[in-house]
């Protein structure tokens, strides 16, 4: 039973000058709505005052602009999230390493082919990888994780995805929240702090794996990793050139051929000279792949809270060219209709803070150009092909 509306009116005016009420119902899930102008500068300790004073109520209060005019929602219970089960994190870390490092095994193993108890018996043999890898993967999630902490936001120990037998031998892996955010800074800094941690790890494993690489030419059959902008870079940074170096621009001015091969993949520069890639090397350029991944501006992907913090309402617009953009570029790599397909079911709904009202601050809106620069340079059009 909530009390008399007249004294959740007044608890409302101590933080914001009421112009209208509405009473809601039970099939609304709405106990009152309220137009008016909130009375302090700073939208944020406005928030946790009115949310403090309802809380023994057990009513939640939401901010919004509707139309232009701020408004105050009431809606019955307050989330209370109940705490995730940390052995349920351990035991798919656990089976995650196992699975890693059998896939880092596979990489650096060089001598006869013994089955798979010979596999296993080399499994050590795994370790840089796993260890670069699952480094990259740890940082980008405790990221989320640390951060959700310090803004007091329910969150859970990241759950790590093992795929055997697979090109990294996991899915990666992600973090629940197991509550609303309380604002768009809150959302933005959450999401914004596994790519930045994830990078700060990737970007130095890369540089290493590199220096430990080997230039040689393309030839036999493979998979052919793809490039980046941030790639290239490192690549050149440590090798002096721009790789793979084809053996011919068939007829093209350089400029012209780097361009259609970074975005296509074509034509295949067999013969050429590239990266033989050690395993830490692979473990820092998937790093950057999964920052990529996560920053596709969609749904619940790092990208999709950092947009929808950005451009509000504005950033379901942009979904549909998201997916058609996706579809285009999956002509060259099939893999992004997978994507598509994956975004169109499950990337149409975005974390909804509590607060709407309260705005990016100056410092997030600069971080947020600072993101876009950061997914621009990591993004890899045609991430694999296949040769020979």
């Amino acid at each position: 039973m909530f009390p008399e509306i007249e004294i959740l009116t007044s608890l409302v005016a101590r933080v914001f000058r009421i112009h209208d009420v509405t009473l809601g119902d039970d099939e609304q899930r709405l106990i009152a709505r309220y137009h008016g102008q909130l009375l302090y500068e700073d939208s944020a300790a406005a928030y946790d005052l009115l949310a403090d004073a309802l809380k023994p109520y057990n009513i939640t209060p939401l901010f919004r602009i509707e139309r232009g005019v701020q408004t105050i929602y009431l809606v019955p219970g307050v989330v209370r999230p109940k705490p995730a089960n940390p052995w349920v994190s351990l035991g798919l870390f656990i089976l995650t390493l196992l699975s890693v490092l059998l896939t880092g095994a596979l990489y650096a193993y060089q001598g006869p082919a013994t089955g798979l108890k010979g596999l296993l018996a080399n499994l050590w043999r795994g370790w840089p990888f796993a260890v670069s890898l699952l480094g990259i993967l740890t940082a980008h999630e405790f990221g989320h994780y640390l951060t959700g902490r310090y803004h007091k936001t329910t969150v859970t120990l990241p759950y790590f995805i093992p795929l055997p037998f697979s090109l990294l031998g996991t899915m990666g892996a992600f973090i629940q929240m197991k509550e609303p955010p309380k604002n768009r800074r809150v959302l933005f800094d959450i999401g914004i702090a596994g790519p930045l941690a994830g990078l700060v790890v990737a970007i130095p494993v890369l540089l290493l794996g590199l220096s430990l690489s080997s230039l040689g030419p393309i030839e036999g059959a493979g998979i052919l990793e793809g490039n980046s902008i941030l790639y290239l870079l490192a690549k050149f940074a440590i090798f002096g050139k721009w790789l793979p170096q084809p053996t011919s621009f068939h007829g093209l001015p350089p400029l012209l051929y780097w361009v259609r091969y970074f975005f296509t993949g074509l034509p295949f520069p067999g013969g050429g000279l590239d990266v033989q890639l050690h395993p830490v090397a692979l473990a820092g350029w998937a790093g950057l792949l999964v920052t990529a991944l996560n920053l596709i501006p969609a749904g619940q992907l790092d990208g999709g809270h950092i947009i929808h913090v950005v451009l509000g309402r504005r950033a379901h617009k942009l979904f549909p060219f998201i997916l058609l953009i996706l579809m285009v570029m999956g002509m060259f790599w099939a893999g992004w209709w997978l994507w598509a397909v994956l975004l169109f079911f499950l990337g149409r709904t975005a974390a909804e803070p509590l607060d709407q009202i309260t705005p990016l601050d100056p410092r997030r809106r600069a971080l947020a150009i600072v993101m876009l620069v950061i997914f621009i340079l990591v993004f890899v059009p045609v991430p694999l092909v296949e040769f020979g």
